[in-house]
């Protein structure tokens, strides 16, 4: 495998030829721009001691338009062409479309559009310094830093943002802007030890790892999602739940979840006696005789060969109960995501088997009691009593 060569800094190289162009030295130049001069000259050789014609532009994230996209946007401008065509066009929202014209567009352009300027005055809205707003409002930074004391998440607390001042916008931010202040320390106006309040407690952002497939070891061939009732689908009535083990250190020891697909109500189950299928079976036997007949409708579960006598549990719920697919944790994807909330309490390589029964009654309130974006910021426990009214 060849090995990478450093990363090209264009805008210094850029910086670099200009100081040239103006009669300033290749040393001095460097030192200016705080680049030894090895580099200086290697970029003088490879070019031949000439500037280059143009360089190229740095890389960037298709969230931003390029220039070429530019140039088509101002070509189909002339022709006449509306926002919504030239946004189906480009592949891009027409809000994207309509937002680049407003911006790029000033009062003195006489009402064209030019790529060419566009992309510069894009190009240095980038550059732009701007104090972060948790920075310089002392208030705002207070009630985020409550909020995540309480261990919000940052998508929660944008929400309630919105809710405490809805009058006030210069105060309300997006979740991303509370990550980055995070995540930046104390430049973004957040200290890096609040990281230890997100879910995962990463210092670090990283991408997510696929699950571990597992195969089956059912003596019972399982009914598959395939034959679960259509209702369960659309999430239209409580008691339609799904199941899953978390599991300790060198899976030693596991709790079992239970996640209500319409209102994301949370059960947490021991293990304490292991959790092979025998075992799996007689404590949710347990658990679920204190749940209402009529919140017990479908259990859906992955072939983890914990769910060996699934046949056994099936008279437990109305529907039966169901497997997904090999490998394709998706189709229970209320219940991951769930169990990746609960790694906040229950972390990976820990020793489950020290959480007692009310740490984990703890843990449920803190979920079932905590407002949720997906049902319109309203908690768990409110929708799950309701449905039981109802």
């Amino acid at each position: 495998m060849a090995r990478r060569g450093p990363k090209r800094r264009l805008d210094v190289e850029a910086e670099y030829w200009c100081l040239l162009q103006s009669g300033v030295g290749t040393v001095e130049a460097c030192k200016q721009l705080g680049i030894s001069r090895k580099t200086g000259y290697r970029w003088r050789a490879e070019n031949g001691g000439l500037p280059p014609e143009r360089l190229p532009e740095p890389s960037r994230s298709d969230r931003y338009l390029s220039l070429l996209e530019r140039k088509r946007i101002a070509t189909l401008r002339e022709r006449g062409l509306g926002i919504r065509e030239i946004a189906e066009r480009l592949g891009r929202a027409a809000s994207t479309v309509s937002r680049e014209l407003r911006r790029n567009t000033l009062a003195h352009d006489q009402g064209i559009y030019d790529a060419n300027l566009a992309h510069h005055r894009a190009e240095e809205r980038v550059k732009r310094p701007r104090l972060a707003k948790l920075r310089l409002d002392h208030e705002l930074r207070a009630e985020v830093q409550a909020k995540l004391d309480l261990e919000w998440s940052p998508e929660q607390i944008a929400a309630h943002l919105r809710a405490l001042w809805p009058d006030q916008p210069e105060r309300h931010l997006c979740h991303e802007s509370i990550y980055r202040a995070l995540y930046q320390g104390a430049k973004g106006g957040l200290s890096r030890t609040l990281t230890k309040k997100l879910r995962t407690g990463r210092p670090l952002r990283k991408q997510r790892r696929k699950a571990d497939q597992r195969a089956p070891r059912f003596a019972v061939p399982p009914t598959l999602i395939d034959e679960r009732p259509t209702v369960v689908e659309r999430r239209e009535r409580a008691g339609d739940w799904e199941g899953d083990l978390i599991t300790g250190r060198k899976n030693r020891t596991a709790i079992a979840t239970l996640v209500d697909r319409r209102t994301r109500f949370v059960r947490l189950v021991a293990l304490p006696d292991g959790h092979g299928a025998d075992q799996v079976h007689a404590r949710l036997t347990e658990a679920l005789r204190g749940v209402p007949d009529t919140a017990r409708m479908t259990l859906t579960w992955d072939q983890g060969s914990e769910m060996a006598c699934h046949d056994r549990l099936s008279p437990l719920f109305r529907d039966g109960v169901f497997v997904a697919h090999r490998g394709s944790p998706w189709q229970r994807g209320t219940n991951e995501n769930t169990n990746g909330l609960l790694r906040q309490y229950l972390p990976k390589g820990s020793d489950l088997s020290v959480h007692t029964s009310d740490d984990l009654r703890a843990i449920e309130d803190r979920l079932n009691n905590r407002p949720r974006k997906t049902l319109g910021w309203q908690t768990p426990a409110e929708l799950f009593a309701g449905a039981l009214t109802a």
